[in-house]
């Protein structure tokens, strides 16, 4: 293992340019950027050094970054910069999180359940209290009271449902010492956090489906969750236990050698701690800070086109397919039995405040468990293909698709769903920029299916049914996926751009091969009979032809 200690200081007098400032006063010395940093004083006068890992120290320079005599630069408010001129790979610093199994022992777990219920206490008493001033607000508009008359409203930011909550749990929870303050700042950041969206939804600054109004959460609904963001959090030597507030020392059900390495090199720093109870298993999750180095994929030049469907999850420009797993339909046939048998026992009714039997708590049980393992096999099937495709090429371009829309279709929805289409497009969005590649997102409405890879003709119409591309201009023919993906491929070389994710737009003359064609504009109703045009968006009508390009 690595251990960084701090070097031993230049010798000013030998060093390639001297000084006539002494004595000499070091500020600071800190670790940034894979190099060791010295902020130097001389008198009045301030200088950085830079070390490498073998304790040399290889150049030094003033901090103001301009070329000085040997008085030196006068500065104002010192800092540690980075010294031009030295080899050095930068870190780009990313919000990561690392998961963990627990294995709690039955107090333990009652601890855990108390600080949820106690985030729960606090976020139902906040959004009762926010609710009763909207309520009495609209209550009094209906009897004719002006507006400067009105009951005041009252802040729902989280620093003012904490205020509100200091002064009043006494009253509303004189048992509030039992627990960390982190759980209830668990609740209330999670109602500050609802009806913020509420708000910007309704107001139209959120974008995507309309946000309702925040709910109560019920005991029996709700997972037990909560969040730990000060306090003694941290992984313990032996990287088999953790230690969080109030808690104390929790065992691990598998090793957290991953996460502490970074911490003992210095490269990741832990902002908060979430146990959670996922399934009949207990988790923390460690929101981390890291450095994580630089790194090239394996292909750095290469550009893959990925088609995702459901015969094959997706389909490489190389030709390359990958198999859809399809977990929840191999899972199916046990998950109907469980759901039958659980139907035909005694679950709780809370009309009648009824518990549930023991057998139907045990059958819940077993389908939770079934449910767990589905979605465990699909999060590392895809986890395993997105890392793959971000490690080997330098460019990877996916369809930007609708799979709000495609649920809607009732005989593909559940393979849809099943697939993660969007998780595919979460992860690559994130591990191209670590492993130092690009991603392009390809428009909606571009017709990778219905253009010719080898031509670059469109049709105006492709079945669902026609699974071979058949290209009537150059008489290509290929598989559907194939070819969508050969043309996700070449579009990135026509995308400008620089960045993790690049948005391509629909222009008419999207450059294509010399010898292929591209699409010119038209005046509506000057259509050449038997000529194919392309595809118009849903609600648009087509005023574009082919033509050969000069």
């Amino acid at each position: 293992m690595e251990v960084l200690t701090r070097p031993r200081l230049p010798d000013i007098e030998s060093a390639s340019q001297p000084t006539r400032h002494l004595p000499l006063g070091v500020v600071s010395c800190c670790w940034l950027s894979m190099h060791w940093y010295a902020l130097v004083s001389f008198n009045e006068w301030f200088a950085a050094w830079v070390v490498d890992r073998n304790g040399v120290w290889i150049r030094w320079q003033r901090l103001c970054g301009k070329k000085c005599d040997g008085g030196g630069c006068r500065l104002l408010s010192y800092r540690v910069v980075i010294v031009p001129g030295v080899e050095q790979r930068q870190r780009p610093i990313v919000v990561q999180a690392y998961r963990f199994a627990l294995d709690l022992t039955p107090a333990q777990e009652r601890a855990v359940l108390g600080h949820a219920g106690a985030a729960r206490m606090a976020y139902n008493w906040a959004l009762a209290r926010v609710k009763a001033v909207m309520g009495q607000r609209a209550a009094e508009r209906t009897y004719g009271v002006p507006g400067e008359q009105l009951t005041p409203t009252i802040g729902w930011s989280l620093p003012a449902l904490r205020r509100a909550w200091n002064a009043a749990k006494d009253e509303v929870a004189p048992w509030w010492r039992d627990y960390s303050k982190e759980a209830y700042n668990t609740g209330l950041d999670a109602l500050a956090r609802g009806l913020n969206n509420w708000a910007d939804s309704r107001s139209g600054r959120r974008a995507g489906r309309r946000v309702g109004f925040p709910r109560f959460k019920s005991r029996r609904r709700c997972t037990p969750s909560v969040r730990f963001t000060t306090g003694a959090i941290r992984v313990e030597a032996d990287r088999q236990h953790v230690v969080l507030p109030r808690l104390g020392r929790l065992k691990l059900h598998e090793s957290a050698r991953k996460l502490a390495r970074r911490l003992e090199a210095g490269t990741a720093r832990i902002l908060s701690a979430t146990v959670r109870r996922d399934g009949r298993r207990w988790y923390v999750s460690f929101a981390c800070e890291v450095q994580r180095a630089e790194r090239t994929p394996a292909r750095p030049c290469a550009t893959v086109g990925v088609d995702l469907g459901v015969t094959h999850l997706a389909v490489l420009s190389t030709g390359g397919l990958v198999p859809n797993p399809r977990h929840l339909d191999a899972a199916l046939r046990k998950l109907r039995r469980l759901s039958r048998g659980l139907s035909r026992k005694t679950g709780p009714d809370r009309r009648t405040r009824r518990d549930a039997s023991k057998r139907w708590e045990r059958t819940r049980g077993q389908l939770s468990r079934v449910h767990g393992r589905v979605a465990n096999l699909r999060r590392d099937g895809l986890h395993k293909l997105t890392t793959r495709l971000a490690t080997t090429y330098g460019t990877v371009v996916v369809e930007d698709l609708n799979v709000a829309g495609m649920l809607r279709n009732r005989r593909l929805a559940r393979r849809i769903a099943d697939a993660g289409f969007a998780e595919i497009r979460r992860q690559l969005d994130y591990k191209t920029l670590w492993y130092g590649g690009r991603l392009v997102v390809a428009d909606r409405w571009y017709p990778s299916s219905k253009t010719c890879s080898g031509c670059g003709a469109v049709r105006t119409k492709l079945a669902l049914s026609e699974r071979t591309y058949t290209c009537t201009t150059c008489g290509l023919v290929l598989d559907r996926d194939v070819n969508a993906a050969r043309n996700l491929a070449a579009l990135a070389a026509t995308v400008a751009g620089s960045g993790p994710e690049t948005l391509n737009g629909r222009g008419a003359d999207r450059k294509t091969p010399p010898a292929g064609l591209v699409a010119a504009k038209r005046l509506p109703g000057t259509a050449t009979a038997g000529k194919t045009g392309t595809v118009p968006s849903q609600g648009r009508t087509s005023t574009q032809v082919l033509t050969s390009a000069s």
